[in-house]
């Protein structure tokens, strides 16, 4: 099987978009703990019940109130990666998520060698922390780039978020074997009606 694990600006995207299985239905942000557990695995504080934020005595609209908001971030991303394999993101999603974008305050940071690199404003918590993190790991893999590799595999029924390592970048499917192959099939088949 081919790596498609993106470079480590494009991780967190990957893995937050990934959170849903779109074939099966399977949200992983919304199982019981789900985002406790990605806010730890991505050591994000004051997502989920990290930090007191949405945990125990918040109450429950918090805590599913962060969920939607995570989730809406996720689901403009995955439009992003979609539109990296030719379908063009609607006026809507491009919206939304530049709205989540902007609402990530980042600075530039320059470390003891000179070198320059974006990172989330100090005293961030929760989903201004996530989305920081996700616009810092964008700017990164535009700079250098990658960003246009990070696809949503764009069968309508997998839609699964892979990184394109093919020489030219033109990789479509999150695997020929199983969604290439139902795509040329589907177009054989109505070909031949």
């Amino acid at each position: 099987m081919t790596d498609r694990s993106p470079p480590e600006a494009l991780v967190l995207v990957q893995e937050l978009t990934n959170t849903l299985d779109v074939e099966t239905g399977e949200d992983s942000l919304a199982a019981p703990g789900g985002l406790d557990e990605f806010a730890r695995r991505h050591g994000i504080e004051g997502l989920g019940g990290l930090g007191g934020l949405g945990g125990k005595g918040s109450g429950a609209g918090t805590g599913g109130r962060q969920l939607a908001e995570v989730c809406e971030l996720r689901e403009a991303l995955r439009a992003a990666c979609l539109a990296h394999t030719g379908t063009d993101m609607s006026s809507a999603e491009s919206a939304t998520l530049g709205r989540l974008l902007a609402g990530a305050p980042l600075v530039v940071a320059v470390d003891g060698t000179g070198r320059a690199a974006l990172r989330p404003a100090d005293g961030l918590t929760g989903l201004p922390l996530l989305t920081a993190r996700v616009a810092a790991g964008i700017a990164t893999a535009e700079s250098d780039g990658t960003w246009q590799r990070l696809k949503a595999c764009p069968a309508h029924d997998c839609l699964w978020v892979f990184y394109d390592r093919s020489p030219a970048g033109r990789g479509r499917w999150c695997s020929m074997a199983v969604c290439g192959s139902r795509a040329k099939m589907r177009t054989y088949r109505a070909k031949q009606r």
